[in-house]
């Protein structure tokens, strides 16, 4: 198999720990800290539903929504600007994961293109990176705001391999969501799945072409 001309990295999850998270959206929820998968498969679930009905609003105010809506089920007294503060300030304060510094560091030194794909906005991923210190790896920073359509939309992605003329065969898509990855690869785009703790695939699609537990690892797969 011949390696990849170009990696696309999702951001949320696949390279930053949403761990911090945890505390700010549990106590908008009155402590209720296990509530933040439910408020993150919420927010991608309404990502869908504007992208399906020719919509669009920010991640962010997406994000809040949903967030309102959780607390919402739960009989939780929730407004906007609490819920906005819940989620923007820390989301954009994301540290990375252990692995991802000195992976991306080995993947750059080998050659490989590097560029991030997200469903958050440019100044969102701008903001991330900065805090984060993963600016400098990254030859471009991709969001759907350009398109006002939410991965795993195809569109999102032909959005980064025509841009950068790359055949989607010669790009790898790596991410730590299953539905990521399917969208990439019905994109015609090759896939990495990181297994990231509670992230399973989804065994309805083809299965990634690569299946690793870090970078590291990815950086290993790559190198055969």
């Amino acid at each position: 198999m011949h390696k990849p001309k170009l990696l696309i990295f999702d951001v949320n999850e696949t390279l930053l720990d949403m761990q911090p998270l945890r505390a700010s959206v549990g106590k908008a929820l009155g402590g209720r800290e296990e509530l933040l998968p439910l408020w993150f498969s919420t927010m991608l679930h309404y990502s869908l539903v504007e992208t399906l009905t020719d919509n669009y609003h920010a991640f962010g105010e997406i994000g809040t929504a949903a967030l309102m809506m959780v607390a919402d089920t739960r009989g939780i007294a929730l407004d906007y600007e609490q819920a906005k503060a819940a989620i923007v300030t820390p989301l954009r304060s994301l540290p990375p994961h252990p692995d991802v510094v000195q992976g991306l560091r080995t993947l750059e030194e080998s050659g490989f293109r590097l560029v991030s794909l997200t469903n958050s906005s440019h100044k969102g991923v701008e903001t991330q990176f900065k805090n984060a210190g993963l600016t400098d790896f990254f030859e471009k920073r991709y969001s759907v705001e350009d398109i006002k359509k939410y991965k795993p939309h195809p569109a999102t992605y032909r959005l980064v391999v025509d841009d950068l003329d790359v055949k989607p065969e010669e790009a790898l898509m790596v991410a730590a969501h299953a539905w990521d990855l399917a969208g990439a690869k019905n994109a015609g785009l090759r896939t990495a799945f990181i297994t990231r703790p509670g992230k399973p695939l989804y065994p309805n699609v083809d299965k990634p072409d690569f299946v690793v537990k870090d970078l590291q690892d990815l950086v290993n797969a790559l190198s055969l």
